[in-house]
């Protein structure tokens, strides 16, 4: 018995489902007679470019196709020994067995030299033709670059970049796409209904979804499923063949996420990692789902056209689901949950990054005010309180903005005693910040704003680059319990200990410093001061 995709191989263009773009192109052809000399067809396998070369071989060659027409007959003798795979005007080669150029010479170069046995033209399909030696290229270039009239060659190929340009330049070229869910759902459709199969579609959707845009592996896999099942496919004998599909779960996350029901949404989370699921995976297909809703609420079309191929039962849903999730809280999961997803890497207890995001995302009232010091090692925090103060107070126009009065403030000699732990938790987000950190002095407080004192101006402008800035900041309402917004200035009289920590200005030797060469040195002072500096800045000393 034939497997189902050898059984249900498209005879005519019209059975062909999916490559609209190529299939009207060689239907044109066809039907005005202006049949080029040369094809290559290439693209990923399973996705019908043998089909389409043994299409294209039958209708040039049928006898009964009137011009104007494209479609082969299927009746005439030429039309059925090519079915049969008799015909002697039609040469299939695998160039992946016969790779060298003694091979090309018999089998193509001596055979094209002969008119077709029957028929109008001598086709060569060639597949897999990436394989081919380079002598073996070279044999075949100039056949292909003049044929005679009678010759068509059409060459099949997975990896394009493996075929000479002198190859390609003389061939016309055509490349195939992955067919999509909804073709592959139509053919598998087709298929059951020719053989009496009662089959949901949903497990249809679920089969393409798993062929990944290769329309074999679909229909292979359904034949498995009619090997265990028979006539009557039920969801729990497509479980046995087809893996798990985690689309229904990241649907049912999202509601979780609407609606902020945090404890359903982590139960789901914690079941999946229960059955085995890979929930790094997971996060990354559930990341894909919510970028072609995002893509979808800023315009339909671009989140047709980019985002995820899913299949018609899981659109309706997420056209259902994009109804109740706003634009700004869906960007926010989409930041929780990549940041959660680089984290599950380093994690310890691989879903607590998710579990978090999630309850960051559904228990607060305000995520944006409340969220935790961002978590991505050298990088700003996705949350961004301070910046928050600041946009506040911009718009505002007074010193202090509302909620910075509402607020405890601490006074001088809390940011002296607290300072350490400052510089600690700094350390935890940026090594660099903190280096600099000890590098400074605070002055006074003024109100919500605190002045740190820098010896050098390179020192000066890292902290208020924004990213450095925000960290600093977000620390501080982390220690203090308030917001703080710093202010860096420059004094050149700090003086910066071997420890890493300052003074404040006094005239005291420095041992982490090289002190001033005196004026009977052989080298010019400002060269010692450029060395000084340099040490200064980096935290290093002369060692012997």
């Amino acid at each position: 018995m034939a497997t189902l995709y050898r059984k249900y191989r498209p005879q005519t263009f019209k059975e062909a489902v999916g490559q609209n773009h190529i299939k009207i192109t060689l239907q044109n052809e066809i039907g005005t007679g202006k049949i080029a000399h040369a094809y290559l067809f290439c693209g990923p396998r399973a996705v019908g470019k043998t089909t389409f070369a043994r299409l294209m071989a039958k209708a040039v060659n049928c006898l009964n196709r009137k011009d104007g027409e494209f479609e082969p007959c299927d009746k005439c003798s030429s039309c059925l020994e090519t079915m049969a795979g008799r015909s002697m005007d039609i040469v299939e080669i695998d160039a992946a067995s016969h790779t060298g150029v003694d091979n090309v010479r018999e089998n193509i170069i001596a055979s094209a030299r002969v008119t077709p046995a029957k028929y109008k033209y001598k086709v060569f399909i060639i597949d897999e033709v990436h394989m081919l030696s380079i002598s073996a290229f070279n044999a075949l270039l100039k056949l292909i670059e003049e044929p005679p009239a009678h010759i068509i060659f059409i060459l099949c190929t997975t990896e394009i970049h493996k075929v000479p340009a002198t190859i390609i330049s003389r061939c016309e070229r055509f490349d195939f796409r992955r067919i999509s869910i909804e073709d592959t759902v139509k053919k598998l459709s087709y298929i059951i209904k020719e053989e009496g199969i009662k089959v949901e579609r949903e497990i249809l959707e679920a089969i393409a979804r798993q062929a990944e845009g290769h329309l074999r592996d679909a229909e292979s896999l359904l034949g498995q499923l009619v090997a265990i099942a028979g006539k009557e496919i039920t969801r729990a004998e497509a479980d046995l063949v087809i893996p798990r599909s985690d689309i229904a779960e990241i649907v049912r996350l999202t509601e979780f996420l609407a609606k902020k029901d945090a404890s359903g949404a982590i139960a789901l989370v914690n079941k999946l990692i229960d059955d085995g699921v890979d929930v790094e995976k997971f996060a990354g297909d559930f990341i894909e789902i919510l970028r072609k809703i995002l893509l979808s609420k800023i315009n339909p079309n671009l989140g047709e056209r980019l985002g995820l191929d899913v299949g018609e039962s899981f659109e309706i849903k997420i056209n259902d689901l994009k109804k109740n999730l706003e634009t700004g809280y869906l960007i926010l999961i989409l930041e929780k949950f990549i940041t959660a997803k680089f984290e599950m890497k380093n994690s310890f207890i691989i879903q607590l990054p998710v579990e978090l995001a999630i309850a960051e995302l559904c228990l607060e009232k305000s995520a944006s005010a409340k969220a935790p010091v961002g978590s991505v090692s050298g990088g700003a925090p996705k949350s961004q309180p301070a910046s928050s103060g600041l946009a506040a107070e911009k718009k505002s126009g007074s010193a202090e903005p509302a909620q910075f009065a509402s607020a405890s403030l601490p006074d001088q000699e809390q940011i002296m005693s607290r300072w350490s732990e400052v510089l600690a938790k700094i350390k935890k987000y940026n090594h660099s910040l903190s280096f600099i950190l000890h590098q400074c002095l605070p002055r006074e407080l003024s109100g919500n704003r605190l002045c740190l004192a820098f010896k050098y101006k390179f020192h000066k402008d890292r902290i208020n680059e924004a990213k450095m800035k925000e960290i600093v900041q977000n620390v501080l309402l982390e220690v203090y319990g308030a917001q703080i917004i710093i202010e860096a200035v420059i004094d050149e009289k700090i003086e910066v200990e071997e420890n890493g920590s300052t003074n404040g200005g006094t005239e005291t030797s420095n041992p982490g410093i090289i002190p001033p060469t005196s004026a009977d040195d052989s080298a010019p002072a400002e060269n010692n001061d450029m060395m000084n500096n340099f040490l200064k800045t980096f935290g290093g000393k002369i060692i012997g």
